[in-house]
């Protein structure tokens, strides 16, 4: 546990100048220091009221560190920090994930509409890679302390390409940041994504795979 602690630290300290950026974080009445979220209330267009009463409590949240297993089909598992689980994000504009890949599996293809993600690897090899708008890929094979970051809004998925289980602790410049799955764009990368990521990323076989790449392509 005193590790995990240490690498979320990290992860917090590197992303500090970046999450505070004012045209990222301009959501907190000038007025007010903070405002947990009253989740027990019904929330408007402008989100949840404040609570009225905040104690100490509302300032932490443990649990990023519960156990993830990922022996499920995705082989993929996730403790997330949002509005949602730890009402003191609310209007901070951040929310943490701690991350486990199964060896050899893949976290979908998605992104985060108009937001920034970084995050560090802290187990494990990671091929991360993300999309421009014009299908131009970027990736590299992270390892432990490696940090990385995906520009807003663009396309990006993780794979562990090790023989072991993956970590990583990703932090998302949104509170509640929407999640849109797009895989199809992956067939239009350039340079091309090679079809064992796809094949992971799809959970389907070879064959398959050349079919829609040709279906997509073409």
């Amino acid at each position: 546990m005193a590790t995990f602690l240490s690498r979320v630290s990290v992860l917090l300290a590197l992303c500090i100048t970046l999450f505070t950026n004012p045209a990222l974080s301009g959501y907190l009445n000038p007025l007010q220091d903070f405002c947990v979220a009253d989740l027990q209330a019904t929330p408007t267009n402008t989100g949840y009221p404040c609570k009225s009463q905040v104690t100490s409590e509302d300032f932490f949240y443990s649990g990023l560190g519960t156990p993830l297993n990922t022996s499920n089909p995705k082989g993929v598992a996730a403790n997330r920090a949002t509005l949602m689980t730890f009402p003191g994000l609310n209007t901070m504009g951040i929310s943490m994930y701690n991350v486990a890949l199964a060896a050899g599996e893949a976290n979908p293809p998605h992104s985060h509409p108009g937001v920034t993600e970084a995050g560090v690897v802290t187990q494990g090899s990671v091929l991360i890679g993300f999309l421009t708008n014009n299908y131009t890929l970027y990736s590299k094979v992270a390892g432990p302390g490696d940090m990385f970051v995906i520009p807003p809004g663009l396309i990006h998925y993780e794979m562990n390409v090790g023989k072991t289980e993956a970590r990583l602790l990703t932090v998302v410049a949104s509170e509640l940041p929407s999640e849109v799955l797009v895989p199809h764009t992956l067939f239009l990368a350039q340079p091309a994504i090679s079809d064992e990521v796809l094949m992971k990323v799809f959970k389907t076989d070879g064959k398959t795979i050349n079919m829609l790449r040709s279906k997509l392509t073409n």
